[in-house]
């Protein structure tokens, strides 16, 4: 299959997914996560109407989005990956959305950089919701205040909430206490579910879903093929 040909059928599944949720399949938008694929592989899936799109490096993207994006204005691009205070300057720049703030340092270095830059890119705080010590991510007994002080103390765009839940748990548990902390705070957009959950995230409440090999196939990593 192609690009295009896949983007359509995981467009349309989301669409079922949506309507069997009693929702509007525009409430869930698809990105496409392009990490370690070229920018042929990125350049196609735009031609073929896709307009979100997911990296994980600011150094990667930064080498296949600018041109991209001059030729599509309307595209959308969301970092994904850990963001290193020292990379803040250039993701502000770059990037039209940040879903994995989740520090009080990075939120205000972000803050300076918005304001320097006079730029306001989307900002959705990264929660760890299974509390894995390897992950990054605010704690979820951690988070009404982390959320607050974004909002208040440092005035940030915030948003949307995002989550990974831990691999051999059961998601739905995840993605229901995001939802809830989302709506103490009467936060909208949700960042949860990848290919192999979507389809419980989007019965959660998901806005957008993270999806990447489905679409452009097995990653190239270091030369070899990796799924």
């Amino acid at each position: 299959m192609t690009i295009a040909e896949r983007l359509a059928e995981i467009g349309a599944r989301i669409a079922d997914l949506a309507r069997a949720a009693g929702r509007e399949p525009t409430d869930v938008a698809l990105m496409a996560v392009s990490k370690t694929h070229p920018a042929a592989a990125v350049a196609e899936a735009a031609a073929a109407g896709q307009r979100l799109f997911g990296e994980n490096r600011v150094q990667e993207a930064a080498g296949k989005f600018p041109d991209l994006k001059r030729r599509h204005p309307d595209l959308r691009l969301h970092l994904i990956g850990p963001l290193q205070s020292n990379k803040a300057a250039e993701a502000v720049a770059l990037f039209d959305g940040i879903e994995t703030l989740d520090r009080p340092h990075l939120a205000e270095v972000l803050a300076r950089e918005m304001a320097r830059q006079g730029k306001r890119p989307d900002l959705f705080i990264e929660i760890n919701t299974g509390e894995e010590p390897q992950k990054a991510g605010i704690r979820p007994d951690e988070a009404d205040a982390f959320i607050a002080a974004c909002r208040d103390q440092w005035r940030l765009p915030v948003v949307g909430l995002m989550c990974i839940p831990p691999e051999n748990e059961e998601p739905a548990l995840h993605f229901a206490l995001l939802r809830e902390i989302a709506r103490r705070h009467g936060i909208a957009r949700l960042s949860m579910g990848m290919s192999a959950d979507y389809d419980t995230a989007i019965r959660f409440g998901s806005t957008e879903v993270r999806v990447g090999s489905a679409i452009f196939g097995a990653r190239e990593l270091d030369g070899v093929r990796s799924g």
